[in-house]
């Protein structure tokens, strides 16, 4: 669990927990020792493995055509492969209730992942995005949909190293299925379609122990509405205090501080966009946003994204972004949904931190989320207790496939996946 100092007790700092994250990659069959046979087929290092320090470079060499599977990968008997097209409302609401029901959800089962039919659009749709990346599994006889996984295109830099690779996201086997072992076939289908693309390199995120982590980041979490929190059970009191004294301990501004500080508009997004990617130069592993990426990402959106500048005599020197995702309250009285925003990318060069992520806490507060929250890289831990963060309960871990380099710090980490 996440404890705070004179505060709440928090389960976790995202509903579901790191735990919960844990054990639903376990589920998949691919976390621990013994699952690492599929792991140790594949382009990745070795848990064990001595990396020197300076080594950067591809496990495998890139594949000619011929060398890349022509057919999919075999699936179970009664099942069959199915290239979803997320632009068909109906496809696209299959693949919001697979990963509503399906996804991972805490262990008493009071919390669930509610991804919005709009953000799953926004996330599996960005500029260079592929329909044959949308990888699904269904039964033939019903044609349900059980399974998916998803790629889309990043340049992302390591250490000095810019690189066309893939970010894979929403591994999802449906409950009934956990024991077909279907996560290692699809991870090897999506595979041999990004390589049939020319593309031979990815990054990912589990919260379990595979091999071999590139870096290990924590989540945090800022209550914003405390009262809400304790009542579904997302937090407790903590000792000696009572629940004005918790709202007191918590209790933000109405309005932010920071003069110049607004909402990023159209007009703002290449300077906005050239004061992050100057920032991120200074991480080991960043993305690489052209102007059509950052306004795909940053632009805001409703109940997806939204994004703040500080501007001073026409400069615009501090930026900040979140992420929508709520979690369902299962069996709740009075409460449907917990409303969480996620920290994206920040820059602060003019404003300190501590006060432009308080002024991005207040705007959150305002558009009335319950939690905020916030992984501990790049240069969060700045401001992440002076903030009255609380420390979740377990890592993120960070992954390259087919790809060699020495480990890094959180604080050298300047990449965040949805």
């Amino acid at each position: 669990t996440a404890s705070q100092s004179n505060g709440t007790v928090a389960k976790g700092p995202i509903m579901p927990t790191m735990a919960d994250m844990t054990k639903y990659m376990q589920q998949l069959q691919f976390g621990g020792a013994p699952q690492f046979q599929f792991w140790n087929t594949q382009p990745v290092p070795s848990i064990d493995e001595k990396i020197a320090e300076g080594v950067n470079e591809a496990i495998e060499p890139n594949k000619s055509m011929g060398e890349i599977r022509a057919e999919p990968y075999n699936l179970p008997s009664g099942f069959h492969w199915d290239t979803l097209d997320l632009n068909k409302t109906d496809t696209l609401q299959e693949l919001y209730v697979l990963l509503n029901e399906n996804y991972v959800e805490d262990d008493d089962n009071m919390f669930r992942f509610d991804y919005s039919r709009e953000f799953l659009t926004w996330a599996l749709q960005p500029p260079g995005w592929r329909k044959i990346w949308h990888v699904g599994v269904k039964v033939t006889k019903t044609q349900k949909l059980m399974g998916f996984i998803s790629a889309v295109p990043a340049n992302i830099r390591i250490y000095d190293t810019p690189h066309n690779m893939v970010e894979i996201n929403f591994l999802c086997v449906h409950k009934k299925l956990r024991t077909k072992r279907l996560a290692p076939v699809l991870i090897k289908e999506i595979t041999r379609r990004v390589n049939l693309q020319g593309i031979f390199q990815a990054v990912y995120t589990a919260g379990v122990m595979l091999p071999r982590p590139v870096s290990s980041c924590r989540y945090w979490h800022r209550n914003l509405n405390p009262k809400k929190l304790i009542e579904v059970k997302f937090s407790h009191l903590g000792k000696n205090m009572t629940m004005q004294r918790t709202l007191r301990l918590y209790k933000l501004p109405d309005k932010p501080i920071t003069q110049g500080f607004r909402k990023v508009t159209k007009k703002d997004l290449p300077d906005c966009r050239k004061l992050l990617e100057g920032y991120l130069k200074r991480f080991n592993l960043s993305p690489m946003f052209t102007l059509e990426e950052f306004t795909h990402w940053f632009f805001p959106k409703e109940n997806i994204v939204d994004s703040y500048l500080v501007e001073r005599g026409g400069v615009i020197t501090d930026f900040v972004s979140y992420y929508t995702l709520p979690s369902t309250v299962m069996h709740h009285p009075s409460h449907s949904v917990v409303k969480a925003a996620y920290a994206f990318y920040n820059v602060s060069s003019g404003t300190p931190w501590n006060v432009l992520m308080k002024d991005a806490l207040i705007s959150a507060k305002n558009m009335k989320f319950d939690v905020f929250n916030a992984l501990d890289l790049m240069e969060n831990k700045t401001f992440l207790e002076e903030l009255k963060f609380g420390q979740g309960d377990g890592n993120l871990q960070y992954y390259m496939y087919n790809w060699r380099c020495s480990a890094m710090q959180p604080e050298k980490v300047g990449l965040v996946l949805q």
